[in-house]
């Protein structure tokens, strides 16, 4: 009886093993019928990403290529394609002359020899020639070896969004790989702008008189050099009457210019003597300064007053009819193309100051980040003492030029950077996805599937963060359309094949 039982144990342990073995084995077969490979590939200009059969000797392959334009991460949309195997000295290839839909191109080749080579794609376009090239790449002998082989370097998709380049296509989107550069102390305050010293202008009267508007003199009001603005008039004065002056100094100048040729004339006759001539001369040149130095700034009206500066009014002093006397201000005008962005810091960033490399400001006008080369800005100076009046705070100062249309004595946000011998992680602050104060990035593990991953982060100048933990240095990761993928995450309908012509 015991060996009955014995038996039939040792059939039912058989029988479901060999089934075991059909069920894996069939699985197999299944799994081995769906297995792709994927190349990824950067060059200068464009992000190479295919799905492709293993390469077997006398199998075909087919190959789905995508191209992108790593200058605005949009698909290559027009252009000839070459795809070429080489693998020792054989070589095959093919030509598509154009995407079956923008970005994609679809190959088949068939592998005629194993081993290591090349794979090669060259863009032509009407502008441009270009390759990627794929070193060390594999062709099998063996369809189980290739398989398994592709089975291992498959991407866990376990927790992985799929996000695909039809869908990146169409959105502001951009991937970059991870920075890691020089990162000092950063020393982050507010800033005000200010006018160049030398950019600001006060026009004064050089004359007793009434202010004449001639035209409407508004703060604010552009104004090139050389527009006259204002007139000072000492009509009905009864003394310091400018008007009198220059028709007085004009008459004499005219008076001694007739008496001084005619007594020259005479000269040459001997009829007065070179004594008379050369009085009548200084007489003369006397007239001529005092009437050239009025002439230069007055009329027979009284003074003219033009814009020293092409620039922008900031205060007018006057009204029009008011009388003002001469060194009185009547408008100053300032010229905006240079400014002074002043911080001030706190005392305990002092020994950095001496370690500035650079700085970026943040508007509160429009948000934006602008950079120390964008806005030709240089370190001006930073203070030696501590002016209590100030608050116990140290000045620094920075010039740049007013290319986006900073408005003087408003306020910014500054990042001012020092020099470091030490190296850290670096992502762009749009790779940041914030959720309850803890920060996230989507790390790329092929361009069509991402990890969300949490970070710690360190310091930011306003562009880029610090990375303490959570990447490492050879990673890439969405910078640019992160908060689209993060929702299409959360959507759970995204198919990944989407949008693909297989």
């Amino acid at each position: 009886m015991k060996h009955i039982i014995l038996y039939v144990l040792i059939l039912a342990f058989t029988i479901i093993s060999c089934k075991t073995n059909v069920s894996e084995s069939l699985e197999d077969e299944h799994d081995h019928g769906a297995v792709k490979i994927n190349l990824t590939k950067y060059s200068d200009q464009f992000e190479l990403f295919a799905e492709a059969d293993p390469f077997i000797i006398g199998k075909t392959t087919n190959i789905l290529a995508h191209f992108t334009r790593l200058g605005d991460f949009k698909p290559l949309t027009e252009g000839s394609v070459r795809i070429e195997l080489h693998v020792g000295t054989n070589g095959i290839g093919k030509t598509i002359e154009k995407p079956i839909r923008p970005g994609i191109y679809k190959f088949a080749l068939q592998p005629e020899v194993a081993g290591k080579g090349k794979l090669i794609f060259e863009i032509k376009t009407e502008s441009e020639n270009h390759k990627i090239v794929i070193d060390n790449f594999m062709v099998y002998d063996d369809e189980h070896d290739a398989i398994h082989t592709a089975e291992e370097e498959e991407v866990d998709q376990i927790n992985a969004i799929s996000f695909t380049k039809e869908q990146s296509w169409k959105i502001d989107f951009e991937t970059v790989s991870i920075q890691k550069d020089y990162f000092g102390k950063l020393i982050k305050s507010t800033a005000q702008i200010l006018p160049n010293q030398n950019s600001e202008v006060i026009v004064t009267a050089k004359t007793n008189g009434l202010v004449k508007f001639f035209n409407n003199i508004l703060e604010g009001q552009f104004v090139k050099s050389g527009e006259t603005l204002i007139g000072i008039s000492g009509k009905g004065l009864a003394s310091d009457n400018i008007e009198v002056q220059y028709t007085e100094a004009k008459n004499n100048y005219e008076l001694a210019k007739t008496n001084y040729d005619r007594k020259l004339a005479l000269s040459q006759n001997k009829i007065v003597s070179e004594k008379e001539v050369e009085s009548a001369k200084a007489d003369y040149e006397n007239a001529k300064a005092i009437y050239n130095n009025l002439k230069a700034n007055f009329n027979s009206a009284g003074q003219s007053v033009a814009s020293p500066q092409n620039g922008s009014i900031k205060h007018v002093f006057v009204k029009n009819g008011q009388y003002v006397e001469a060194g009185e201000e009547l408008y100053s005008i300032v010229n905006n193309n240079k400014l002074i962005v002043n911080a001030e810091v706190q005392q305990k960033y002092y020994p950095y100051l001496s370690l500035i490399s650079s700085f970026n400001i943040k508007s509160f006008t429009d948000n934006k980040i602008y950079t120390q080369s964008e806005l030709n800005g240089k370190l001006l100076s930073y203070g030696k003492d501590i002016d209590e009046d100030e608050g116990y705070l140290i000045p620094v100062n920075f010039h740049i030029d007013n290319k986006y249309g900073f408005l003087p004595g408003s306020f910014v946000e500054i990042f001012i950077k020092t020099k470091s011998d030490k190296k850290a992680l670096l992502v762009p602050n749009s790779a940041l996805i914030e959720e309850q104060s803890n920060f996230y990035v989507f790390v790329q593990l092929s361009p069509e599937l991402f990890e969300k991953r949490e970070v710690k982060l360190g310091v930011s100048d306003g562009i880029n963060s610090e990375i303490i933990a959570g990447l490492n240095g050879d990673e890439r990761i969405i910078s640019k359309g992160a908060i689209i993928v993060k929702l299409a995450a959360v959507s759970n309908t995204l198919d990944p094949h989407a949008g693909h012509v297989h």
